[in-house]
């Protein structure tokens, strides 16, 4: 397995990943044009040339970055792949100088094993005005705040 930076090649690939969860309210949709929008963002695993995972970073204020899109093909969860992914986002986030890492997740026990704790969701404000105003889920809001100090 290979992890590296996405590249304009990758979009499609990312784009299934994502699709397939949020087709079972997994994760929230991206489409082709807000992948290409953020491609600079997202770090793919890739294996015998396969895109295989993906997941972005992006930077909410000058001390919060979050934990975006993190996908992983049907059938190989348990393979390291995601917990890859999320280690290389905290390098990424301490390479920016931003001291705090977060995700919104369904899966809080995967990232609780990744030195990350629960918080509640009204702790990350910067986070509740920009990306969750514009969510179809914000009334009903089912994902929890995890975040991780980074050191």
């Amino acid at each position: 397995m290979n992890i590296r930076k996405a590249q304009v090649k990758d979009v499609k690939a990312i784009n299934a990943l994502i699709a397939n969860y949020a087709e079972h309210d997994r994760m929230l949709f991206r489409s082709m044009a807000s992948i290409f929008e953020a491609l600079q963002s997202f770090t793919v695993v890739e294996d015998d040339s396969q895109v295989v995972g993906c997941c972005a970073v992006e930077v909410i204020w000058s001390d919060l970055a979050e934990v975006k899109s993190l996908a992983v093909k049907p059938g190989l969860q348990g393979k390291g792949i995601g917990r890859l992914l999320v280690e290389e986002a905290v390098k990424q986030t301490a390479g920016m100088g931003v001291p705090r890492l977060f995700a919104l997740t369904l899966e809080p026990v995967f990232f609780t094993k990744l030195g990350f704790e629960q918080v509640e969701m009204d702790g990350l404000p910067m986070k509740v005005w920009s990306d969750c105003a514009r969510c179809p889920k914000q009334d009903h809001c089912d994902e929890i705040a995890m975040i991780r100090v980074i050191s």
